[in-house]
């Protein structure tokens, strides 16, 4: 593989802007390249290309005045093999900046090789202020952590001996830890301001130097005590408003509350500071990775320049990359050791092997049996269809009179694994194409890491799904058709509630198998959907009840499922559902549970975070539930009035226009007038500026399918009414999968704009301004 395909393959997405850009630095290249190559074409040849050359390259003429101003007088009187000279020059912010001084302006062509030391400088310089501005946060993190620390590690004293007294020295944990402790002191402010992490538990103090980590002066620390348990005095646990008791908490009460000094508490404790220095570990990981990425890059792009201009300027430039605070600083890998060191301590029993595991998770291997599998059921699928259409050919069903018995009893019952599928389908095609594209949906949606499910294992499941339910239909067709099993008639009627009993229990299975975490994480994000008001609210939350609300017709087969099998009679595969004011009721209420899920989570951000348009967003889902309830009572009306089907009309019409502007304009950013991609946006993960504007044509196309509902067009005549409900309720799944892509990929690039690559973790404990300079 060619560095710059692997350079951009290792980038974190959302530091992308921050990276050298290498593909830039070589296209400068290529032009110096091509220049060289010119000046051996012959004349007149020669002088018209390069003519044309220098007429196409913007470069050049934004940097053309630079060459008198890096000449100096007599520096090739000196040496004549030098090339350039590398400086740091003192900015108006007081931060140097590096500039290169190139010393063969008077050269033909020098202008081009002028613009790329210029260039080169530029992203070296932002390199630089990126990786500062980055280690001083760290830095800043891990004083807070170690203070987190100092409080963990008090509480579990106090909590294994509640009699303690506050200023009693004791071991920390009954393996031999002992309360002196060695501090590792900033290289740059003379060991004044303790930064490392965590170190407040060590093991008796060794004897050793320890140059190359203090890296100034007094190698050889005093130690210190541990905070005594006083310092509990001055700490408070925070209150996440994030379950409905700490909500409750947090409006009747404040956000913070005394210790308690339980097991619970201290176990939340422990969870949260784990979390966040795993967090934080990671985040030290990919500076270090960004740091060897970039010198890795400027190595490569100056040993290309050395090679095409046959020069030696890159060990001039590649030192002061060396010497500089990018290429010398050991911040970053000091710190990594102190988390190390500190996490297999009090968290893995003293087991490094065992905490680096939990620090550095390993990526996922790919399994060919599951490719294996997926496609073994999908034959098998393909398969059991084919035997379908055979077998309704055989007994002559879609002309008979079991039709309609058939497909107003069994087809909803089926229909119902068939949107599950569908959407599966879907949601594994985003999932391959964010991949591909590079967009990070695995932080995006908070899952954990090697947790996730790629498109292979969600094309799995969904092969499985759709093999279990063909199977069901095609055995419910078969014992009917076979004399021999007509004694077993109720037992058939019972297939789909068996396959029904089937999922839900697969989907609940507490055993760990079929992808228990991914379950559960779906499990855990439904029911905070469904007590929207009590959770915060998070992007995987409101993202799967905009999932729900393509699921409409999904629920009303659940429903179906209900009543077919508790008041039908389906024995004799007969039901009066739809003659029950209750059932109709029901279909209204089950139909508007997405949308109210969805407008309630709005409000409860809309008071968290004050963001307007929040509001407005509820809005658009209260529309919807008036379009969706007005719809579904002019359905049921046996003789329709044109006052319900104007209101119908006008507030389906309302809520297509309100949606359909949210869905192009917020959700997916596009429609920006003035942007750099007229009527899209500034930056896009496509390359291909087509694909958006077929999206939002799709878009605005599938959101009308309500029309077909109202107006009772019958575009296929063949299809049963049941079916063409089915096929509406299909292309909202489609429409929806559709959408699903690029609300990703503008969060994606939000994500990019603001260099947001790492989750914030809430911390356990909060220190008060005493607490703060006691430490």
């Amino acid at each position: 593989m060619k560095f710059g395909k692997e350079f951009e393959a290792q980038m974190v997405q959302e530091w992308q802007e921050a990276y050298v850009d290498y593909s830039n630095l070589k296209s400068i290249l290529k032009d110096i390249l091509r220049f060289k190559q010119l000046n051996n074409v012959p004349s007149p040849m020669a002088a018209t290309i390069k003519g044309k050359l220098k007429r196409n390259a913007s470069l050049y003429r934004a940097f053309s005045g630079l060459t008198s101003r890096f000449r100096p007088e007599s520096t090739l009187n000196n040496n004549e093999d030098e090339v350039i000279l590398v400086s740091a020059v003192q900015g108006r912010d007081g931060e140097g900046d590096y500039q290169t001084m190139f010393l063969r302006s008077n050269e033909e062509g020098a202008e081009h090789e002028l613009v790329f030391f210029r260039r080169l400088d530029d992203e070296f310089n932002k390199v630089i202020k990126f990786y500062k501005k980055n280690v001083a946060e760290v830095i800043v993190e891990a004083d807070e952590l170690s203070k987190q620390m100092n409080a963990l590690i008090a509480l579990r004293i106090k909590v294994d001996n509640p009699v303690i007294g506050e200023n009693d020295v004791v071991n920390l944990v009954p393996n031999g830890f002992s309360s002196n402790s060695s501090s590792i002191d900033h290289p740059t402010n003379g060991g004044n301001q303790a930064w490392s992490m965590m170190n407040v538990i060590q093991e008796e103090k060794k004897k050793e130097d320890n140059d190359g980590i203090n890296g100034g002066e007094g190698n050889k620390k005093e130690g210190f005590k541990a905070a005594p348990l006083e310092v509990l005095d001055h700490v408070k646990i925070n209150v996440e408003v994030g379950t409905p008791l700490s909500t409750l908490k947090a409006v009747i009460k404040s956000s913070k509350s005394n210790l308690s000094f339980s097991r619970k508490e201290l176990r939340t404790a422990e969870e949260k500071i784990t979390r966040a220095i795993v967090e934080f570990y990671r985040k030290l990981r990919l500076l270090k990775s960004y740091c060897f990425l970039n010198q890795l890059a400027f190595s490569k792009i100056m040993k290309k320049y050395d090679k095409i201009t046959s020069r030696n300027a890159s060990k001039a430039y590649l030192q002061m990359v060396d010497k500089s605070y990018f290429g010398s600083s050991d911040e970053v890998t000091a710190l990594m050791e102190r988390v190390e060191d500190t996490y297999a301590k009090h968290f893995a029993n003293g087991n490094r092997r065992k905490g680096m595991k939990k620090l550095r998770p390993q990526a996922k291997r790919e399994r060919h049996r599951i490719t294996f599998l997926y496609g073994l059921f999908s034959g098998c699928s393909i398969a059991l269809i084919v035997a379908i259409i055979v077998n309704l050919h055989a007994r002559a069903l879609l002309n008979s009179v079991e039709r309609d018995q058939y497909m107003v009893n069994i087809f909803p019952l089926y229909s119902l694994f068939g949107y599950v599928a569908l959407h599966m389908l879907m949601y594994a095609g985003n999932t391959y194409f964010w991949k591909r594209y590079r967009i990070n949906f695995p932080f995006i949606f908070g899952f954990k890491q090697g947790t996730e499910l790629g498109y292979r294992q969600l094309l799995l499941l969904t092969s499985g799904l759709s093999l279990l339910t063909l199977a069901a239909v095609i055995s419910h067709l078969d014992i009917e058709i076979d004399p021999r099993t007509q004694t077993f008639r109720t037992l058939t009627e019972l297939i789909p509630l068996f396959l029904l009993i089937l999922v839900v229990s697969i989907a609940f299975c507490p055993f760990n198998n079929i992808y228990r975490s991914s379950r559960f994480f779906l499990i855990r994000c439904a029911f905070r959907c469904v007590c929207a008001p009590l959770y915060k609210v998070t992007l995987p939350d409101f993202f799967l009840a905009d999932q729900l609300t393509s699921q409409v017709q999904a629920f009303r087969s659940l429903e179906f499922y209900l009543c077919y099998y508790v008041w039908g009679n389906f024995r004799e595969r007969s039901n009066k559902c739809e003659d029950s004011e209750v059932y109709r009721v029901f279909y209204i209420v089950v139909a508007i549970v997405p949308y109210w899920l969805r407008f309630i989570q709005c409000l409860r951000r809309l008071l968290e975070e004050k963001d307007a348009a929040h509001g407005v967003n509820g809005l658009k889902y209260l529309s919807t539930i008036a379009a969706v309830a007005l719809r579904t009572i002019y359905q049921f009306q046996k003789q329709k009035t044109t006052a319900w089907l104007v209101l119908a009309a006008a507030t389906s019409g309302m809520a297509t226009i309100f949606n359909t502007y949210w869905d192009i304009v917020i959700d997916w950013g596009l429609l920006r007038r003035k942007s750099s991609n007229p009527w899209l946006r500034d930056k896009l993960v496509l390359a291909h500026k087509v694909v958006y504007f077929l999206a939002m044509a799709l878009n605005c196309v599938l959101r009308l399918v309500w029309m077909q509902q109202v107006l009772g067009i019958q575009t296929v005549l063949f299809l049963h009414g049941t079916a063409l409900t089915a096929v509406v309720a299909s292309l909202e799944i489609i429409r929806r999968g559709i959408w699903n892509f690029f609300r990703l990929e503008n969060e994606h690039l939000n994500n990019v704009g603001k260099y947001r690559a790492f989750k914030s973790v809430p911390l356990p404990f909060c220190y008060d301004h005493n607490g703060d300079n006691s430490m």
